[in-house]
């Protein structure tokens, strides 16, 4: 792997193991599919956040009813993903969608609203500066990038490692895969950095015509394994290979080994 690629992204990979034979069909189709399945998107994504909320009440909460014996910090989590899936559609279909910063901070407001300390731009950029860790469990604590008054070091490690992801992967599914996990290892915001990569990541694949993925709430305990060993030893090479499972092209029907 080109050494300037690891070095912008903070990890490396088996180049030759990520799965590229998607299909790519048009943007039209793809955002026909991620609309068709939205509430198992936004189930499957609030249950990775440990939201007891099931499958029927969200149904039911997008649906405009409210869901009785919740708390309203899990009814507004799956509000705001709600909202910010349907603003995706609206933005990959008005062809506006960019894999970029104003774009990430757009959908990182949506969906964190409420929940994070402060939404909508990078740490720094507000007025606080502390940097929280993301816990690894018994591995103790994965540090990101520090939170500097302003936020140019993330302004400039976001604009490096996106610029690389662009310009030295030429395939549009592992762009999308690559970047969802340096959005997760640099930790931009404060909190809901998977969800809002995860956004960024289906925005870029319905984008170029390739079918959005949705980590099923089922393999939520294998995620977070993956997601671990990610953060500790910086090789992506595994965590690719589990979003490629879970793309539909790859997806293994039931009762295969």
């Amino acid at each position: 792997m080109a050494e300037h690629l690891a070095e912008a992204l903070g990890f490396r990979w088996d180049r030759e193991s990520v799965r590229n034979d998607v299909g790519v069909h048009t943007v039209e189709r793809a955002v026909w599919r991620y609309q068709r399945a939205l509430p198992e998107f936004v189930w499957d994504a609030a249950a990775l956040e440990g939201n007891p909320f099931t499958y029927p009440e969200v149904q039911t909460l997008m649906d405009g009813i409210t869901v009785g014996g919740r708390k309203v910090t899990d009814e507004r989590q799956v509000l705001n993903l709600a909202e910010s899936a349907r603003e995706l559609v609206r933005v990959v279909k008005s062809e506006n969608f960019k894999l970029d910063k104003p774009t990430s901070d757009h959908f990182h407001h949506l969906i964190a609203e409420g929940e994070a300390l402060e939404v909508g731009h990078f740490r720094g950029e507000g007025s606080l500066t502390l940097t929280p860790g993301v816990s690894l469990g018994e591995h103790g604590r994965y540090m990101p990038p520090a939170t500097e008054p302003g936020g140019e070091n993330l302004h400039r490690i976001f604009s490096d490692g996106v610029g690389a992801i662009e310009a030295e992967i030429s395939s549009p599914f592992e762009q999308a895969l690559v970047y969802f996990l340096f959005a997760a290892l640099q930790q931009f915001y404060f909190d809901g950095n998977k969800r809002t990569g995860r956004t960024m990541m289906n925005g870029h694949l319905m984008s170029h015509g390739i079918d959005a993925i949705s980590v099923p709430a089922l393999r939520r305990a294998e995620f977070n394994v993956t997601m671990v060993d990610f953060y500790r030893t910086r090789d992506a090479t595994a965590a690719l290979a589990f979003l490629a499972s879970c793309h539909p092209d790859f997806e293994e029907p039931p009762g295969v080994l």
